[in-house]
């Protein structure tokens, strides 16, 4: 899918890594967790990924350049009379290409192709510290309506 702007969205691919796990390190949470030093276990997550066809990671690219990626995994599921549901989880955007409405076309694109899977509820996750980001999602229509729990293993 293309836009007028110049973006599309598109599946990752193994080149696309280097600037992925840039994105996904260039902000105070990241820096702490990613190591695009060593694109080793990105690249087997990657593998995994690409064989399950309940997961989407693309990637936006404008002018022969990735400036942002997101992570869509699709979950069936038997509550709510069988309903389908997706997550979206890793949505970064390159830092000078913040405020360019392509968080909001990655979540539209998420959203469709949510709707394309027959998902009756599109749920994300975000930090308690990214309230800039709490309120970009609420703008999109999404609404604080769980609290949710993590345990690291």
């Amino acid at each position: 899918m293309t836009d007028t702007a110049g973006l599309s969205i598109r599946p990752a691919t193994a080149d696309d890594l280097p600037a992925i796990v840039a994105m996904l390190a260039d902000d105070p949470l990241g820096a702490t967790r990613e190591s695009p030093e060593d694109l080793t276990p990105y690249e087997a997550a990657l593998k995994r990924l690409s064989d399950d066809p309940n997961q989407h990671l693309v990637v936006a690219v404008r002018a022969d350049r990735v400036v942002g990626t997101l992570q869509l995994t699709i979950v069936p599921g038997l509550s709510r009379k069988g309903a389908t549901r997706s997550i979206i989880e890793g949505v970064r955007v390159h830092s000078d290409e913040r405020g360019s409405g392509l968080g909001t076309r990655f979540v539209e694109w998420a959203i469709e192709q949510s709707r394309a899977d027959n998902c009756s509820l599109v749920q994300l996750t975000s930090d308690v510290s990214r309230t800039d980001a709490h309120r970009f999602y609420e703008r999109l229509g999404f609404t604080a309506s769980h609290v949710g729990f993590k345990l690291q293993l």
